[in-house]
């Protein structure tokens, strides 16, 4: 169970990342209010799977999951460049990501 929980916290990251950078420097309310939800719900997710998962790699795992998430919603939705540098350093992050769940 700990293992969704992270993963879902890792989405999460993804989801207050990208409301931060709509939410216009806190001057729009809706996005500001999405920001805060899913810091909170994130954070509260990683705090429960370091419970049963190593805070090393809960910790590496979660941020990989929202830096990717984060980098690949930002080429998608935000026109920033798709290049095949930026995918294969995205791949590594997620062969990463792959290696702690493995190695755990």
């Amino acid at each position: 169970m700990a293992w969704v929980v992270l993963i879902l916290s890792g989405v999460l990251e993804t989801v207050w990342a990208s409301a931060l950078e709509a939410s216009r420097n806190f001057s729009r309310l809706w996005p500001s209010l999405l920001f805060v939800g899913a810091l909170v719900l994130s954070m509260a997710g990683l705090s429960y799977a370091v419970s049963g998962i190593p805070l090393g790699t809960a910790y590496g795992v979660w941020v990989g999951i929202g830096a990717v998430g984060t980098a690949a919603y930002g080429m998608v939705f935000l026109d920033e460049p798709v290049t095949a540098a930026r995918l294969v350093c995205l791949l590594l992050i997620i062969c990463g990501v792959i290696g702690l769940k493995l190695l755990h």
